[in-house]
């Protein structure tokens, strides 16, 4: 039976078109457990292999809680987590689109997202008991970032600084790029997305994954939003 070091919660598309691309295009499907090859997508500024090598482990997800070492069982994880997705409603949003947030290029949804904000939030606050501390050096490589002090307050209090009101709900695409390269490979990306993307765009699932030995997360369990 595999060892995870860490469980996350994420969001994760049902199987499908969206699905098997984004497995191809990051070179890994979480699904599985297993490397996918990677497109032949003409324009791009620099191999795929480079674009997506930061993002390749994590599979292609949505965080709504970030990667933890677990304080308890797994099986009281998956029990509260269970819980939480019984008595939560889905969330839906009118679409996603490409873009650039900072350095690297995601997955964004429309319109308003207050609820699934209220989702993210519910999953950092709900499953929090589990979480196992932080150690120094993990604090240390955080505040690397130059933290705000509300930023720094998640950070000490629920263990990741982008959660509550420094959350921001992204698919991830590449890691960092310049300018020039995130341009280009946005206009690549964007015919092959287009057809792809769901109308609207909905969460209707909250998806538990684990980080295995090597360092890659596998989906392990999916939980629909039944509230």
């Amino acid at each position: 039976m595999t060892e995870y070091s860490r469980f996350a919660v994420y969001y994760a598309p049902e199987p499908g078109p969206l699905a098997d691309f984004a497995a191809a295009w990051l070179g890994w499907d979480p699904v599985a457990a297993a490397p996918v090859a990677h497109p032949d997508l003409p324009g791009l500024p620099i191999p795929v292999e480079a674009i997506t090598a930061t993002p390749r482990k994590y599979g292609f997800h949505g965080t709504l809680k970030p990667p933890f070492r677990l304080s308890g069982s797994r099986a009281a994880l998956e029990a509260d987590l269970a819980a939480l997705a019984a008595r939560t409603a889905p969330a839906e949003m009118p679409g996603l689109e490409p873009g650039r947030i900072g350095t690297f290029l995601a997955l964004t949804p429309t319109g308003d997202t207050a609820p699934l904000a209220a989702l993210a939030a519910a999953c950092v606050r709900d499953l929090d008991p589990h979480r196992a501390p932080l150690t120094e050096a993990d604090l240390a490589r955080r505040r690397k970032a130059r933290l705000t002090p509300r930023q720094e307050e998640h950070l000490t209090r629920w263990g990741y600084p982008y959660v509550m009101e420094d959350f921001r709900f992204h698919l991830t695409l590449s890691g960092k790029l310049s300018p020039e390269a995130a341009g280009a490979t946005i206009d690549a990306l964007r015919p092959v997305l287009a057809p792809l993307l769901p109308v609207p765009f909905r969460i209707d699932a909250l998806c538990l994954f684990g980080e295995a030995e090597d360092g890659r997360f596998h989906l392990l369990h999916r939980y629909a939003l039944t509230g």
